[in-house]
């Protein structure tokens, strides 16, 4: 097997001209046969049992070249993209060019590589830190969320259906008179502004009494996902069957008791603040990261095969199918609901895969030109620390990541150290922050006027799915 000749046609693409030696082919060539001898026939031979140069001669003696081309090229490429030196991000689009017995066969090779990188003023970069301070506001806010999950749901039957009750409800749509599949519920479950629901439709709702049967009239919006129902005017159908609504608990130190390890009001307000603080300071230092990126990316030069971006576009819609599969659904039924097509869905990954393939490619360079290297030492400790996050014996896990891949990733995340550490990072001066103090009786009263409302959309059935927006 050699390397005949490597020529670069375009940027990050060269053609590489292969050749297999007849010796090769032949061993190739018996080695197809030998495999596949027991499954041919040949007229005055037991199965299996004809000569090689018998089968030639019925079926020709090409009959074996695909098979023995297809067993040997792979061996034959990587050497030549070893020799020629090349570091691809795509399998090469391979073409036979020349076969036979007496020389052995040719092929040619297009191979699209890794691009030349270039990096400039990636230390000492200045950017502006703000840390946000914690308000009342904030607080109050996380209170509430604890107060609606404490809540508990009560019937109601001396008034009619408010914003935010939960109903019970059959209905039935009709477009122009007719029923439409999909439009039918029986017994089902609706919050009142949680926008599960096309737009108007649960607004209609508000108002109306238990046992009541009314019409609701909607329109479907312009980009329903059902190409027969868009911006169609539609008549609902509805009874009423149950109200129900969140009772909240008062918020005092017995709530705190309830929900907390803290005995006061005070001291889990005191908590909450602790905890926002913190939350603050770590969203801060990632919007100081993603500055420094932004601005590594922006001092990097590179011409990009676009076949690396659309691979990282690969990987994450395989991502988000895996993710599909763990609750029970499938790629194609989530498009299909969505009313997606596949390019579409695609494109939503586009930014995203391009800022991914750019960041990593200045830092492996930035690694580079920094010698940054990963001891033994460094390499065993990380498979050691993902083994124990996997629950999985070492040797197993270097079969799924290879020391190489991970080195380079130990290396890319120095890289973004470095860049850290040398940053010049000007601290905005937090503001004062407000004193952290328990609700007075005028907040309660507010609290019970205004009960939350749940506002978690939930997973509907296909029966009533094309009811929704």
């Amino acid at each position: 097997m050699s390397l005949t000749s490597s020529n670069k046609i375009e940027t990050n693409k060269y053609e590489l001209i292969i050749a297999v030696d007849a010796e090769k082919f032949e061993q190739g060539i018996q080695q197809t046969f030998r495999k596949n001898v027991s499954k041919i026939n040949v007229p005055g031979f037991r199965k299996g049992k004809a000569p090689r140069k018998m089968v030639e001669k019925l079926y020709g003696e090409s009959m074996f070249f695909e098979d023995a081309i297809n067993a040997l090229y792979p061996v034959a490429l990587q050497e030549a993209v070893q020799e020629a030196g090349l570091n691809l991000v795509d399998r090469p689009e391979v073409e036979v060019t020349e076969v036979s017995k007496e020389n052995g066969f040719t092929f040619k090779a297009t191979c699209i590589t890794k691009p030349e990188v270039e990096v400039k003023d990636y230390k000492g970069i200045k950017v502006e830190k703000t840390v946000q301070t914690v308000s009342d506001e904030d607080i109050d806010a996380e209170i509430k969320k604890m107060q609606d999950r404490n809540g508990r749901i009560i019937s109601v039957d001396d008034r009619a259906a408010q914003d935010g009750d939960n109903t019970v409800i059959d209905f039935e749509g009709f477009v122009d008179g007719v029923a439409f599949d999909g439009g039918k519920g029986e017994n089902f479950n609706l919050t009142l502004g949680s926008g599960q629901f096309i737009p108007g439709f649960e607004e209609q709702i508000v108002g109306h009494n238990i046992g009541e049967e009314f019409d609701v009239n909607v329109s479907f919006p312009e980009n329903y996902h059902v190409e027969e129902l868009k911006a169609k005017p539609a008549v609902f159908k509805v009874k009423l069957h149950e109200i129900k609504s969140k009772e909240l608990p008062e918020l005092d130190d017995e709530f705190a008791k309830d929900v907390s390890e803290f005995d006061t009001l005070a001291e889990l307000r005191e908590d909450i603040t602790k905890k926002l603080d913190e939350a603050n300071q770590k969203s801060a230092d990632e919007q100081v990261e993603n500055q420094l990126i932004e601005t590594v990316i922006a001092n990097m030069t590179a011409e990009i095969p676009e076949v690396m971006f659309e691979s990282r576009i690969d990987d994450s819609v395989k991502d988000f199918e895996y993710r599909l599969q763990s609750q029970g659904l499938n790629l194609e039924t989530y498009l299909q609901y969505t009313g997606m097509e596949m390019d579409s869905f695609r494109k939503t990954f586009a930014e995203q895969a391009e800022k991914q393939v750019k960041i990593r490619l200045a830092l492996e360079k930035i690694a580079e030109l920094e010698n940054i290297e990963v001891s033994k030492e460094g390499l065993d400790a990380e498979y050691e620390k993902m083994a124990a996050n996997y629950n999985m014996e070492v040797e197993k896990l270097k079969g799924f990541i290879p020391e190489e891949d991970l080195s380079k990733d130990l290396s890319v995340n120095k890289a973004i150290d470095l860049i850290k550490e040398s940053a010049v990072v000007a601290e905005a001066k937090p503001a004062k922050k407000t004193a952290a103090k328990a609700p007075k009786s005028a907040d309660k009263e507010d609290s019970e006027k205004e009960p939350a409302k749940k506002t978690t959309k939930k997973t509907t059935t296909k029966k009533t799915a094309k009811t929704e927006e």
